[in-house]
C-alpha cells in the first residue's frame, strides 16, 4: 500500500501538476505560514501526508526562507494525518489492529476525534512558527 502511494503521486504529477496548476499554486502566499500549512494539511488529506510532502517539494524549495517552509509542512502533514482516518496508513494498521481485537473504529467515530484535535494541533502549530 505504502509503494502505491508513490505510484499515486507520480500520476498525480503528471495528471494534476499541470503548468496552469503550478502557476495557479505559486500565486498563493506560500511563504506564509498558514496558507502553506492549509494547502499541506488539504493536499495531505487527498493524497496522504507522505506523498503531499513529496508533491509539495518543488514549492518549498524555492521559497525565500525554505527552512520555515519545511518546519511548515512537516507540521502540518504529521498533524494533518489526525484528521481522518484515512489521513495516515499508521491510522489504518491501527484501526486494522483494533478491529481484529473486537474494536471498531470506523471512519465517523474517528472523525468525531481526529478533526477537532488536528484543528486545534495545526492552529497551535501555525502559532508558534509564525513567532518563532
Amino acid at each position: 500500500m505504502f509503494a502505491g502511494l508513490f505510484v499515486v503521486v507520480a500520476g498525480f504529477e503528471r495528471a494534476v501538476l499541470t503548468p496552469d496548476m503550478i502557476a495557479a499554486v505559486g500565486q498563493l502566499d506560500l511563504t506564509s505560514v498558514p496558507v502553506l500549512a492549509t494547502v499541506t494539511a488539504v493536499l495531505s488529506n487527498l493524497v496522504s501526508n507522505v506523498p503531499a510532502v513529496l508533491v509539495l517539494k518543488p514549492f518549498v524549495v524555492d521559497l525565500a526562507h525554505s527552512s520555515r517552509g519545511w518546519l511548515t509542512v512537516a507540521m502540518a502533514s504529521t498533524l494533518a494525518g489526525n484528521f481522518t482516518l484515512v489521513g495516515s496508513i499508521a491510522n489504518l494498521i491501527v484501526a486494522e489492529r483494533a478491529r481484529a481485537a473486537g474494536i471498531d473504529v470506523d471512519f465517523w467515530r474517528y472523525f468525531r476525534v481526529g478533526a477537532p484535535l488536528t484543528l486545534v494541533t495545526i492552529a497551535f502549530g501555525v502559532l508558534w512558527l509564525s513567532i518563532t
